[in-house]
């Protein structure tokens, strides 16, 4: 059976129904999604313009597909990719990874969501390290919840559309300064999620400290039909102005959100948190989060 990759920079109408429909089949079998959220927004939308999507063929079958961002410039291309499941064990896996890493100019950093066994033998098998690990972690919403008390100071709003961008993006860049694949995001990034199906203003919680945005809770409800489980909340991402850190206005944020989440009728909530961020794990632990799934990131030595 003849075999072959092509690489494109934006993928035609066809092509991109066909990759879902390979992320769909993956995440069916597997349980957990094959491609993370950015990728998924650039294949529907397009992104980055240096960014490149890898087909694997076998036949007229599309028995692969990867991901390639070589947009950090300080850690270097990072890549995701996914292998149909009628289509495993015939080599194809490897096969991908090699085109990845030629389109990447060398060994990029890999994504393995879940932390599934087949990952960690194809990683193993180019001799890449696993050096990163970010949790999944949950919480069941019917237990209690402290109340969320907001410094002295401090007012909780929603976030208005076509109002509140730009001062988001710039509390945004500085309490994710350390974090690039937060802290790094563009216009054209939030404004593609606002578009989709997901995105409810009302459940995005800015922090106001006179005219000043300290902080924001942005909350996310996964659908069933998207995810292939009942409808989850999650703690999408929580982040406090550097001059207001220490002052509790995170675990006020949180709460609030997480009150939010329960309001809407959600039995769960969940939440991604490196593993290296012990302080944020002690404070989710101590909101009744607990580990429950892990994404791993493996890479060459160095």
């Amino acid at each position: 059976m003849n075999v072959r990759v092509d690489i494109r920079q934006r993928l035609a109408d066809q092509e991109i129904a066909d990759v879902v429909g390979l992320v769909e089949a993956a995440t069916e079998a597997d349980g957990v999604r094959p491609l993370n959220e950015h990728v998924m927004l650039h294949l529907r939308y397009g992104g980055d313009p240096q960014a490149r999507s890898l087909l694997l063929y076998a036949g007229d079958a599309l028995a692969g597909y990867a991901h390639v961002d070589p947009t950090d410039e300080v850690e270097g291309p990072s890549a995701e990719l996914v292998v149909h499941p009628q289509h495993r064990r015939r080599g194809h896996g490897a096969r991908l990874l090699r085109a990845v890493m030629d389109a990447a100019g060398g060994r990029p950093r890999l994504w393995a969501h879940g932390d599934h066994a087949g990952a960690a033998a194809l990683a193993a098998a180019f001799g890449f390290d696993r050096v990163r690990s970010l949790w999944q972690m949950r919480r069941p919403l019917a237990e209690p919840l402290p109340p969320a008390t907001l410094p002295v100071g401090v007012e909780l709003r929603t976030f208005v559309p076509g109002q509140d961008e730009e001062e988001w993006l710039k509390v945004n860049a500085a309490a994710f300064a350390h974090h690039p694949e937060q802290g790094a995001w563009t216009m054209d990034d939030l404004l593609r999620r606002e578009q989709e199906p997901w995105f409810d203003p009302e459940g995005f919680f800015l922090a106001q400290r006179g005219d000043r945005l300290a902080g924001f809770h942005w909350t996310k409800v996964h659908g069933s039909s998207e995810h292939g489980h009942d409808p989850l909340g999650e703690v999408y991402v929580v982040g406090v102005d550097p001059s207001q850190q220490g002052t509790g206005l995170g675990k006020a944020l949180t709460l609030a959100g997480l009150e939010h989440l329960r309001s809407r009728g959600l039995a769960q909530a969940m939440l991604y948190v490196d593993e290296t961020n012990t302080a944020a794990i002690r404070l989710y632990e101590g909101l009744g989060f607990t580990r429950y799934d892990v994404d791993v990131m493996y890479a060459p030595p160095q």
